[in-house]
């Protein structure tokens, strides 16, 4: 077996493969992924605008979906112009110090966006089972510290990730199964023993992806037995009506991250197409779909919206009339 020794990490690059078998269309298949970035990008810069613009919405829930909407925005800006660069021009060479930047920080940023989901869970919690405490709690400055915890505690947990990856020799192939770097497809390729990167790994996602879930499922537990305890069937209505965004938001996160680790975990005898669009999809429909839900279902971010369309309008029609 080859010796890390013999491996000259350097000058070492990875190659990022598109659709197999669909080498001849992939070029057709990059606009509707562009589509989609221009999405994600256009509506997640629109509710940070909102948000830090409008004084009424600098309230915890409006405040931590922003925060969601600066982690999508970097999410799919780290990664899709690689994606488009691959299908459109056929640019599958990527270095190994890249590689593990990139993988590093889509890691980092999701285990955030989970702590930032976390935080919302417990926002509603406070909001529906203690409201008179609620103001208390959560202040602004408290939702500010929580925020730069996410971000900290998203880079401590897999700055090692890189570091692990770094240790492994990478002599023979150096082809990814996917069109950007993640650790589970990087240390496949390595002769040396990867029960380090495994364990680490596995244990990482669990003390965060893992700890979360499972308090946001306690969270909504002790949500809904409060709600049903609600005498009024409206005011059940309303509290559920706060809540059911959120829920949404944390599927449309937690159900694509599922669905890689099974197909990473057990899908060895899947076409590898079926790794590619996961990855794809866990990559954009979140960032593509978060501000989408919240622009149409909350009130005060719509008709802000609304608003700033409506002045676009009327300034463009007293163009077109001088």
């Amino acid at each position: 077996l080859p010796t890390m020794n013999s491996c000259n990490f350097t000058h070492t690059t990875f190659i990022l493969i598109g659709l197999p078998g669909l080498e001849d269309i992939q070029f057709w298949i990059a606009f509707p992924l562009l589509s989609m970035y221009v999405v994600a990008v256009l509506g997640n810069c629109i509710v940070v605008f909102i948000v830090r613009t409008e004084h009424s919405l600098h309230a915890p829930m409006y405040l931590f979906l922003c925060m969601l909407a600066a982690i999508d925005l970097a999410l799919s800006t780290f990664t899709m112009p690689k994606i488009l660069a691959l299908y459109w021009f056929n640019s599958q060479e990527i270095t190994f110090n890249m590689c593990l930047t990139q993988m590093f920080f889509i890691h980092a940023l999701s285990a955030t966006e989970s702590t930032v989901l976390l935080a919302m869970a417990f926002d509603r919690y406070m909001a529906i089972c203690h409201p008179l405490r609620h103001a208390a709690v959560l202040t602004n400055t408290v939702t500010a510290r929580i925020g730069i915890v996410a971000v900290v505690r998203g880079s401590i947990f897999f700055f090692p990730f890189p570091l692990l990856i770094k240790r492994l020799p990478f002599c023979d192939s150096n082809i990814l199964t996917h069109s950007y770097c993640v650790q589970q497809d990087m240390m496949k390729l390595s002769h040396a023993d990867i029960t380090p990167n495994v364990v680490y790994g596995l244990t990482a996602i669990l003390m965060v992806m893992g700890v979360d879930a499972m308090l946001i499922s306690v969270s909504y537990f002790l949500i809904i037995r409060t709600v049903l305890q609600l005498p009024s069937r409206t005011e059940r209505a309303r509290a559920f009506g706060t809540c059911i965004l959120h829920i949404i938001v944390v599927l449309t996160f937690y159900v694509p991250l599922v669905g890689l680790s099974v197909v990473h975990r057990f899908g060895n005898s899947l076409n590898p197409i079926v790794h590619v669009l996961m990855g794809n999809i866990y990559l954009m429909v979140p960032p593509v779909l978060n501000p989408i839900i919240y622009a149409a279902k909350t009130k005060q971010i719509r008709s802000r919206v609304l608003a700033m369309f409506k002045i676009t309008c009327d300034e463009d029609q007293e163009h077109i009339a001088l």
